[in-house]
């Protein structure tokens, strides 16, 4: 990013609770960076505003009323390959930050931070165009050992992860193995195998997890 220090940089806040954009705004004028920015409360909009102007620098949550934005991100990476992304939201760090890198994102920051934080974390994005905490980076480095950190499906065989997207897509035993024309008794034992894996204990944690990957 360096080079739109002497410019005005356009920024999109993605946020549907306009308090939390409010404050960004303040963390901008605190900065005293000139700046631009652009207002989205949901996905749809997000969608829209990045493929009808050129945005700098989004700052998007994780979650909206109208879905997840992590699938969003290659899709904003299509329309504007150069844009800065940094994911501002309330879910954990240590559960979510890898899988929005992995997928394109260049910082996660939790709303749970001080402003201080907030204040160095939006700075970097300007002038480095990434943001990534020691706590990311400590998990960017143990996932180099353990790439099940940035998605735990990733411990699955690929059988397996077939028969769990089979369970996350709605599917029952019976309809497992007639459509794989395995015996019912191999999707259950493989079925044990995935939860313990997964170290979940029932079928609708598996659907959330899913959720929250893919």
């Amino acid at each position: 990013m360096n080079g739109t220090d002497h410019k005005s940089i356009r920024f999109l806040l993605a946020d549907d609770h306009s308090l939390i954009r409010q404050g960004l705004i303040f963390v901008l004028e605190d900065l005293g960076v000139e700046h631009e920015v652009v207002h989205a409360s949901n996905l749809q909009r997000t969608l829209e505003c990045i493929s009808s102007q050129s945005i700098d620098i989004a700052i998007i949550d994780a979650h909206f009323p109208d879905g997840n934005s992590l699938a969003m991100i290659p899709e904003i990476r299509k329309l504007q390959p150069e844009i800065r992304i940094l994911i501002f939201t309330g879910i954990e760090e240590e559960i979510h930050a890898l899988k929005f890198i992995n997928a394109g994102a260049n910082g996660f920051l939790s709303k749970l931070n001080e402003e201080e934080e907030i204040k160095q974390a939006v700075s970097k994005m300007i002038t480095h165009g990434e943001y990534i905490s020691p706590k990311t980076q400590a998990l960017l480095m143990s996932s180099l050992k353990n790439p099940s950190l940035i998605s735990p499906f990733l411990s699955l065989t690929e059988r397996e992860f077939q028969i769990a997207e089979m369970y996350a897509e709605g599917l029952g035993n019976l309809e497992i193995a007639n459509r794989l024309d395995v015996k019912q008794n191999t999707v259950s034992t493989l079925k044990k195998r995935i939860f313990d894996k997964l170290k979940i204990d029932n079928l609708v944690e598996l659907i959330e997890l899913y959720k929250n990957h893919y």
